[in-house]
């Protein structure tokens, strides 16, 4: 493992967004609008930052994961988890425009742009379900292993997915809808968090054991560990300013990985937050981060973490230098 610099970072907190109570997952940016969209419990939380409106709860899901706005639509893809369903949801009034049922526990989903479908991770049967998303159709279901967590998309169509129980990328031939070779992480565990660097062909993955796995994804090989902080959930690629972070949600730390230079990193900003902080979504225009998070009580005996603190759910402005 690359003993990176852990430098730490000045304060870059620009302030918090209140927002209601539960259980919160996967953000996303909408830089066309200048909405923040956060998959929550029983709904998705639509924030109008552009216009500087308080937060309302659009749309009813069960156990939401991934939220994605689609590009020149109204629609946000919304992964419901306990009901094995992915729902469109109109962000403008939160009404559902339709439902399509794919495997079982649907987590993360990723959208190809290029050929108009969606790519969704159903985490405890172990598939990928293709939505189409003119029809909203699965039109195709591939087969991999239980465990699937994050996706992204190669610039060659490969898609590569994380495998949290396996501790390995899994990888998918879309054009040939086809399971792939698996990526072996070493001494990565829990990999959950993912992101794909186009200008290094490179694979960043956080692992729930404080370490990021740097992987190329031509040669589908490990490079090397970082040291990270412990519990992160994602991966947010800042192409722009050649910067990987990685928010870490035991340890309260949002970890900025610098991607300028060829080989393993070896620079690594430590910006404190706040424990609970573990995915997030970039304005990649101004560069601001908002990470969702929220207090919880101390853990009872046998138990990873205790109750969320009512009213405690914000999500956390940071602009980093």
């Amino acid at each position: 493992m690359v003993a990176a610099c852990a430098c730490a970072a000045p304060a870059a907190r620009a302030g918090d967004l209140p927002g209601p109570d539960g259980n919160y997952d996967y953000a996303a940016f909408d830089r066309g609008t200048g909405h923040l969209y956060v998959a929550r419990a029983t709904s998705v939380t639509d924030y109008d930052l552009k216009n500087g409106k308080a937060a309302v709860s659009i749309g009813q899901i069960q156990h939401g994961h991934a939220v994605l706005p689609l590009k020149g639509r109204t629609d946000l893809l919304v992964t419901s988890g306990d009901d094995d369903t992915v729902r469109f949801i109109d962000r403008t009034d939160g009404h559902e425009t339709g439902r399509v049922a794919v495997g079982r526990k649907p987590d993360g989903a990723v959208i190809d742009e290029r050929h108009g479908r969606a790519f969704v991770m159903n985490a405890k049967g172990g598939t990928v379900s293709v939505i189409d998303l003119a029809s909203r159709k699965v039109t195709a279901t591939v087969t991999l292993k239980p465990g699937l967590e994050f996706p992204a998309l190669g610039q060659d169509g490969t898609l590569y997915v994380n495998n949290e129980d396996a501790n390995e990328i899994e990888t998918v031939d879309t054009a040939a809808m086809a399971a792939g070779p698996a990526i072996a992480l070493g001494a990565c565990t829990g990999p959950s968090g993912l992101a794909y660097d186009k200008s290094s062909d490179r694979l960043i993955a956080a692992c729930a054991n404080g370490k990021a796995a740097i992987v190329s994804a031509g040669r589908k090989t490990l490079e090397g560990l970082v040291a990270i902080g412990d519990r992160p959930d994602a991966v947010i690629l800042d192409a722009m300013r050649r910067r990987a972070y990685i928010p870490c949600g035991a340890s309260g730390e949002l970890d900025q990985i610098s991607l300028a230079g060829a080989g393993v990193p070896g620079d690594v900003k430590r910006i404190p937050t706040e424990t609970g902080a573990r995915t997030g979504a970039l304005d990649a225009r101004t560069g601001t981060l908002y990470l969702p998070a929220a207090r919880f009580s101390p853990p009872a005996p046998g138990q990873t973490h205790g109750a969320m603190i009512p009213g405690s759910f914000h999500v956390l402005v940071v602009r980093p230098g």
